[in-house]
């Protein structure tokens, strides 16, 4: 008996331990902000339409896009960041900033209190959402004067401490407003519901898993590396010139500024 209750303790203090390390996990951060913007997008009229979770096809391998909203004045492609800390980007840049500023108080060192300062990167969420916009408008091609909005919405704790740029880069709580904000009509009311059939007809995300997704990335970042490596401009295939600017010297497009590409 008292072995069996050994045992179960074991077990349940390893089955604390793997959930508290998947609740800190970027997959499952990631979710617990879609969940969040899926709820707040559930708020919107009936007369939107919401998917979630939707991958389509790009002449690079697929694309996936956390929400769609569709209605009669535009389609939204929603991309959901789930971050804290301080946020620091623009539109031309490949990668924003994310710094975690952390007091730690130590009471064996008299309570002296350190600073301590993290530092990470990740891709242009604003690029991640125009690329989801084109791949939207691509497949709906019949409705050439249809607007596809893209919008990046942080939930969480983050802060966009120094974030400009030309489209909707928002707070979760502004995500509504942002939305309803769009009042020029480019779709009848029959019309709405035939975009949201083209979409779910080009949806492949049952074929296509997170880690084939993921791996379709890769292969695409390495193509574009290495058209880098060679002064090529991945996006249009232009020269790579360097120029110097705000935050020092960079790789820019030589078709700029019709191709705004940057790199290091």
């Amino acid at each position: 008996m008292v072995v069996f209750l050994y045992i179960v303790i074991a077990v349940a203090i390893g089955g604390a331990f793997i959930l508290k390390c998947w609740y800190n996990t970027p997959a499952y951060k990631g979710k617990e902000g879609e969940n969040r913007v899926h709820n707040i997008l559930m708020q919107l009229p009936d007369d939107y339409v919401i998917l979630d979770d939707v991958v389509l096809r790009t002449n690079k391998g697929t694309t996936q896009i956390d929400h769609i909203v569709v209605s009669k004045y535009g389609v939204f492609a929603i991309e959901t960041k789930n971050y804290r800390g301080e946020i620091y980007g623009d539109d031309n840049r490949k990668e924003w900033t994310q710094m975690i500023v952390t007091d730690v108080t130590y009471a064996k060192k008299w309570w002296k209190t350190y600073t301590y300062v993290t530092k990470n990167h990740f891709y242009n969420p604003v690029k991640q959402s125009l690329a989801h916009s084109i791949a939207i408008k691509n497949i709906l091609s019949q409705w050439s004067a249809l607007k596809v909005i893209p919008i990046v919405v942080f939930t969480g704790s983050a802060m966009l401490k120094d974030v400009t740029s030309n489209y909707s880069v928002i707070y979760d709580c502004n995500l509504l407003e942002t939305i309803l904000g769009y009042r020029t009509i480019y779709l009848a009311d029959t019309d709405v519901q035939k975009v949201v059939e083209v979409i779910l007809h080009n949806n492949i995300r049952e074929f296509v898993d997170d880690e084939l997704h993921v791996n379709n990335i890769y292969v695409s970042k390495s193509v574009a590396d290495n058209k880098v490596a060679l002064g090529v401009c991945p996006q249009c295939g232009g020269n790579l010139i360097m120029r110097t600017g705000k935050y020092g010297t960079f790789y820019g497009c030589s078709n700029y500024p019709k191709c705004r590409f940057t790199t290091k």
